[in-house]
């Protein structure tokens, strides 16, 4: 009999204060938004780890592999990407310490940057293309597209997020909810920091 009770024993539910078991505390602190953003990078770190095996895979397979020149406006892009990051990270760390001005001027600072990071990378693409380099021209060439266009779908599904936030600052909104909803932004910019900076590896040493 006990071993049927330890069989069917619900260790996410709490005790009570008075003793009977209850449903509405939780075990775990992690708010689900948070687990469903951690949920999402991981299928976004396995689909970007695809790609770069895919590209090394079509490396080694090919004999007519071309790599493509890299733009100096790539590194500006870098750089802009770079200081997008850091004014999430900025937004993040005022909310924290009760400085709502600043963290407000720092988010929407943070997403007019990725507004300047995607038409630079188009500016990229109007570039190369200027220069010969098209999609269908050669497998490195639509691989750069290819990456790099997945790179920018993921920043435009964070721009989506960033103007639901950005109109609920203008309502009184729970601080904590807000505090909660900067933090997941700046780990969101952070992951495709990290992503971005990989790839320009990628493409620079191939």
């Amino acid at each position: 009999m006990g071993l049927f009770r330890q069989l069917i024993d619900k260790p996410w539910q709490v005790q009570a204060a008075d003793g009977p078991t209850t449903d509405g505390g939780s075990a775990f602190s992690v708010h689900r938004r948070s687990v469903a953003m951690y949920v999402f990078l991981a299928i976004a770190g396995v689909l970007f780890f695809l790609l770069v095996a895919a590209y090394h895979m079509r490396i080694i397979l090919s004999t007519d592999w071309v790599a493509l020149p890299e733009p100096p406006l790539l590194w500006v892009n870098t750089g802009v990407l770079v200081l997008c990051s850091l004014a999430f990270q900025r937004a993040r760390v005022a909310i924290r310490g009760d400085l709502m001005d600043r963290a407000r001027f720092a988010f929407l600072l943070a997403g007019v940057l990725t507004l300047v990071f995607l038409a630079g990378q188009l500016i990229v693409w109007n570039q190369l293309a200027g220069m010969g380099y098209f999609v269908s021209s050669s497998p490195a060439n639509s691989f750069f597209y290819l990456i790099t266009a997945v790179h920018g779908c993921h920043l435009i599904g964070g721009l989506a997020a960033w103007v639901r936030v950005a109109l609920r600052m203008q309502s009184n909104v729970d601080a904590a909810d807000l505090a909660l909803s900067f933090r997941l932004c700046a780990v969101y910019w952070h992951f495709l920091l990290l992503v971005w900076v990989g790839m320009l590896a990628l493409f620079l040493t191939t």
